[in-house]
């Protein structure tokens, strides 16, 4: 129901699939919303989003998100995210959000969680996850899209982040100038 809303209130982008699991969740891949676009004309149609959780991975279960995977391209759009879902986060959270703009990891907590804070300059946040955790193609055999991402989640309750305990403050003292290099054919 949880992720419905999100659908329904457009903060769900360039869905990659929604599905229920077979415990009872929700699972979904896509986009986050962060931080809405403007309203573009008087039908309220909206611009694109200004910022997102790019590669979200999210598991809702009773009304509540217990998974938030993803990838943030700075780390002050973190407390925009805090500030909009925090309060759809169950007691038992388990994220892990990528972040460009950071040179190591860290354990934030805020809002009452712990979100293990990745560095990544390039990746699929689901790639990076799985990779994060161990996990293996066999670990997924056979199971839908939803599941997979329950079976994620469950291998979470075991995994310890890497890096110093941080404050967001502190966190977002820690945020490093990132240089993209051109890429393509030359």
């Amino acid at each position: 129901m949880l992720l419905k809303n999100y659908e329904e209130q457009s903060y769900l982008f360039n869905n990659n699939f929604i599905e229920a699991t077979s415990n009872g969740g929700v699972a979904y891949r896509g986009e986050l919303v962060i931080e809405e676009g403007e309203i573009a004309d008087a039908q309220g149609r909206r611009m694109p989003p200004i910022s997102l959780l790019l590669g979200a991975v999210l598991l809702e279960e009773a009304d509540k998100l217990k998974l938030m995977v993803g990838l943030l391209t700075d780390l002050s759009q973190i407390s925009l995210l805090l500030e909009r879902y925090a309060a759809d986060f169950s007691d038992d959270l388990r994220a892990m959000i990528f972040v460009r703009n950071i040179a190591d990891p860290m354990v934030l907590e805020a809002a009452g969680q712990t979100f293990a804070l990745i560095p990544l300059d390039e990746g699929i946040p689901w790639n990076e996850a799985i990779d994060e955790v161990s996990l293996e193609k066999a670990d997924f055999k056979g199971q839908s899209a939803g599941d997979k991402l329950v079976t994620l989640y469950n291998e979470l309750g075991s995994y310890r982040a890497k890096g110093d305990k941080v404050s967001l403050e502190e966190a977002l003292s820690r945020t490093v100038e990132v240089k993209r290099s051109a890429r393509g054919p030359v």
